[in-house]
């Protein structure tokens, strides 16, 4: 269990903050970055849950997700180490993926094919969702430089789930946009003539 007692404990004022296995890393350590940046695609789906009171589907689909990353968060946070933890590491697991593939499947099911890319905007919770969908690649992309890095893993579930993750956004996004019907699609070329 998480006790908080204190928010400030100027333990990183000198710019390192502590993992879970206990070691301390710059805050511009690329494993801080990952983490850091799953932290920031789930403030924005708190933003886009600020819009789906309408969409009581999407918005406990959501929720789920943002209790996700926090668990994704923790996956990070500890690496992978020989070292003895006095605590079970808390690791994204396969049935969390899957959970994502059931929803992407049961929400896609309600769309009708694209004919188009499509471009973030339509309704304020779409857009939303489009930008978290954004934010999760950008993680996607630290969590692979990360997992390539020399002395450093992640784990193939986390991988897995943040790549799930961003196709299932793009799918919401589009439900949330009346199943498509309010999709701004791009028109290749559309502004070259001035």
């Amino acid at each position: 269990m998480v006790k908080l007692n204190r928010i400030y404990t100027r333990t990183g004022d000198a710019g390192t903050t502590g993992l879970g296995d206990g070691r301390r890393v710059p805050k511009s350590d690329l494993r801080v970055e990952a983490f850091g940046t799953v932290d920031e695609a789930n403030g924005v789906i708190g933003l886009a849950r600020l819009h789906s009171a309408g969409a009581p589907e999407i918005d406990a689909i959501l929720a789920r997700i943002q209790n996700d990353l926090f668990d994704l968060g923790a996956d990070l946070c500890t690496p992978v180490t020989s070292a003895k933890l006095d605590y079970e590491p808390l690791r994204i697991i396969d049935a969390q993926v899957e959970r994502l593939e059931r929803e992407i499947d049961a929400m896609n099911a309600r769309l009708k094919p694209l004919r188009s890319f499509v471009l973030p905007g339509g309704t304020p919770v779409a857009a939303y969702l489009h930008l978290a969908r954004t934010v999760v690649r950008r993680a996607e992309r630290l969590m692979c430089e990360l997992a390539a890095k020399p002395g450093e893993t992640v784990g193939g579930a986390a991988l897995r789930y943040v790549n799930r993750l961003s196709d299932l956004l793009f799918v919401l996004a589009r439900v949330a946009n009346d199943d498509g019907a309010r999709d701004v699609t791009w028109i290749p070329g559309l502004t070259r003539d001035g």
